[in-house]
């Protein structure tokens, strides 16, 4: 298996391909050391895979860059799993979202440590980017038998395996609260199941090769919640006598074989106000409140996101607040068992020298943290934005600072929603959801974000043809400022912003912004609205487009500023505009319907005016030329194109596109305008799926960039 994130040479294409260094950017919803191996450490992540740490290099390894287009739905991981008995075995609950357009979810085997992978599909839906995607582990492997494997559901109850993953069948005697409404919580636009939120063994109940006559389940549930089974998982009864009013979230076993549980009165991300942590000892059960700190009447409330146990020392705790905006997340600290609690952060020091962005990110979403099972200085806490790493932990507890560290090498989770490379200044500019976006003077060193006017997302992107140092950019605010317009101006190449003066006169800011050849007349078209919108003045005034149907994507000719072609993909049907994009006309041609519903794209030639390439989904890659529409024969559907520098000045540019030729889908490049194509992703990398944003460089030949569904940003260079 190639080794993105490092350089990959893909010997089959011939192109070596790097991940686009930014470090981070997307939630790690969980951590999971190996109990008997040093330094053997996996993450998952909602949206971007998972990961296994190599300790020699200090970096990740992405595992599952090898799923194509046809895994759509399964980045997301909903779950991990190591076997105690077994370090090389590694287990995946891959699934991303619980709608119906969402994929059925897999259990990923692999007995290699993630250097490949059987599967084994289940009849119902995973929810690695659902509420409570931060609980856990609802995978878990018998510590003393590794055959047996069990996963809690968010609807479909708790499944058990025999046979070390490979086939699976559910519990039928477990509760059924599990399946109930109170397991359910609210998302963003609606209720949805949370369900089992983690499944433990006891190792002390079994002996090798024995399985495991104790294991308990969560149910994320303010309810009765905890539940334990003493005959392997036949039956299962109530834990008596514990908390009832939140819901658990993570349970981890210290040295004297007592429990620590994490509660919130949410599963979180999106929503936790209460919370607790408690010590369950089943010797008695024996319940004992160990709280760090209450919520105050001022903060807002806060819950409890995950709790932590050093391995050979229960009396060393730690537990991480949750949602907790004033005045700040915070980690707690014990060495006495809980009985008294240090707050970390006011005595941290945070390195940033990894990813400068991270200078103003605060930790938040600290679902997972970890005691390094080996070296109790080694802390670990996930964040919205990546992985922290501490290096001194008992020096902290001796009067020290602690340092942190931002362990994120290697590690990209970031969603690309727009990419340029102009002809002059840096060669990539990327616009990014929830980081916003960056101007990368280096390809491979992260970079600081974008000066000024600082978007959650940046969400549409362009520049000048003929003055690309002239930008402009449209995006989103997750908590939008009162008055805060959603546009912003460059000239200087996109390292600084200053907003537009107004936004369009309808819909809901964002959308789609393109800039004219000379940079002095930008069309936006706001999300939602139901015009397109030209400005001569950034923003001063606005003046409604004539002749162009509101689902138009718009893009500037990029010698002639009076140009504009805009290409409707629910009709099909293609618009000109010649007097700088006050009015279009539709252009007939003999193509018939040649666009669907999926987004199309425009690549307006880099020198010449009125030539321009469009993706046009299962319709094609079309070719726009002087006098004539023309659909590029062997190409069967475009969901993404670039342009690239040709080998010869004056020939055609070099086509990239995303899509499917010859009936194979993968990443194409053409050197002859269309005529022959020839595939540079592969069987063994193709990037975690969807790949979108495709765009080749000007002025470098044969080098292409394009963004992924949650891995990043990517380049490749023909070797």
């Amino acid at each position: 298996m190639l080794v993105p994130g490092a350089a990959a040479k893909d010997d089959v294409t011939g192109y070596r391909w790097r991940n686009v260094a930014i470090g981070g950017g997307g939630f790690v919803s969980g951590l999971v050391f190996h109990p008997h191996e040093k330094d053997l450490l996996y993450a998952r992540t909602d949206i971007g895979g998972a990961y296994r740490w190599l300790p020699g290099e200090r970096r990740w390894q992405p595992l599952m860059d090898w799923m194509g287009y046809e895994d759509s739905g399964r980045f997301g991981v909903e779950s991990l799993a190591l076997d105690p008995s077994d370090p090389d075995r590694l287990y995946l609950a891959v699934g991303t979202y619980l709608h119906e357009r969402g994929a059925d979810g897999a259990i990923l085997r692999s007995r290699d440590r993630g250097a490949t992978f059987q599967r084994t599909t289940l009849p119902f839906k995973f929810g690695g980017n659902e509420q409570g995607r931060g609980n856990g582990e609802r995978l878990a492997v018998d510590p003393n038998d590794g055959r047996v494997v069990m996963f809690g559901t968010r609807a479909d109850g708790l499944w058990r395996s025999d046979d070390a993953g490979a086939q699976w069948h559910e519990v039928k005697g477990f509760p059924a609260v599990a399946k109930s409404r109170s397991a359910w919580a609210a998302g963003w636009r609606d209720l949805r199941p949370v369900g089992i939120a983690f499944v433990v063994f006891d190792p002390a109940s079994g002996t090798r090769g024995s399985a495991s006559k104790t294991l308990y389940a969560g149910v994320s549930t303010k309810e009765t919640s905890l539940f334990r089974s003493r005959d392997g998982g036949a039956s299962w009864e109530a834990v008596p006598g514990q908390p009832v009013g939140l819901r658990p979230s993570h349970m981890v076993r210290d040295a004297r074989g007592r429990w620590l549980l994490s509660y919130g009165d949410e599963p979180g991300p999106n929503n936790m106000a209460d919370g607790a942590v408690w010590r369950f000892d089943p010797a008695g059960d024996r319940w004992e409140d160990i709280t760090p700190v209450r919520r105050a009447k001022t903060d807002g409330g806060f819950g409890w996101g995950a709790v932590a146990v050093q391995a050979d020392n229960p009396d060393v705790i730690i537990a991480s607040t949750f949602r907790r905006y004033q005045p700040h997340d915070d980690l707690y600290r014990s060495l006495d068992g809980g009985r008294s609690w240090t707050a970390l952060f006011p005595r941290s020091q945070f390195d940033h020298a990894s990813a400068p962005w991270t200078s103003d990110a605060k930790p938040h979403w600290m679902a997972d943290i970890e005691i390094d099972p080996f070296d109790p200085d080694r802390l670990l806490f996930v964040t919205g934005y990546g992985v922290w790493a501490s290096t001194n932990a008992r020096a902290f507890d001796g009067g020290a600072d602690l340092q942190w560290r931002f362990e994120q090498a290697g590690f990209e989770e970031t969603v690309p929603l727009a990419l340029a490379s102009p002809p002059q200044g840096a060669h990539l500019v990327s616009g990014l959801g929830d980081v916003d976006g960056f101007v990368h003077d280096s390809l491979d060193v992260s970079q600081q974000r974008f000066a000024g006017v600082r978007f959650s997302n940046t969400e549409s992107l362009a520049f000048a043809g003929r003055a690309p140092q002239v930008m402009v950019r449209t995006g989103y605010f997750h908590n939008r400022p009162e008055g805060a317009v959603r546009g912003a101006w460059s000239n200087d190449g996109g390292r600084t912003w200053t907003a537009f003066a107004s936004e369009p006169p309808d819909g809901e800011g964002a959308g789609q912004i393109t800039l004219a050849a000379d940079g002095k007349r930008a069309i936006w078209r706001p999300r939602n609205g139901e015009h397109h919108w030209i400005t001569a003045d950034m923003g001063g005034r606005w003046q409604q487009v004539k002749g162009l149907p509101k689902t138009a994507v718009v893009e500037a000719d990029r010698v002639d500023e009076g140009i504009y072609y805009g290409f409707d993909a629910i009709s099909g049907k293609l618009y000109v505009s010649g007097n700088g994009g006050v009015a279009f006309e539709e252009v007939r041609a003999p193509v018939g319907e040649i666009g669907d519903w999926y987004r199309a794209e425009i690549r307006p030639h880099p020198d010449r005016s009125g030539e321009a390439w469009i993706a046009a989904s299962w319709r094609g890659l079309l070719h726009l030329s002087p006098g004539k529409l023309q659909r590029v024969p062997g190409v069967d559907n475009v969901m993404s194109v670039g342009l690239g520098k040709p080998a010869k000045d004056g020939d055609a540019p070099v086509l990239f596109v995303f899509g499917e030729v010859r009936g194979q889908r993968g990443l194409y490049r053409s050197d002859d305008g269309g005529r022959r194509w020839q595939r540079i992703d592969s069987d063994a990398l193709r990037f975690g799926g969807i790949i979108r944003h495709v765009t080749g460089d000007p002025r470098l030949h044969g080098r292409v960039y394009f963004g992924t569904e949650g891995r990043g940003i990517w380049y490749g260079d023909s070797q």
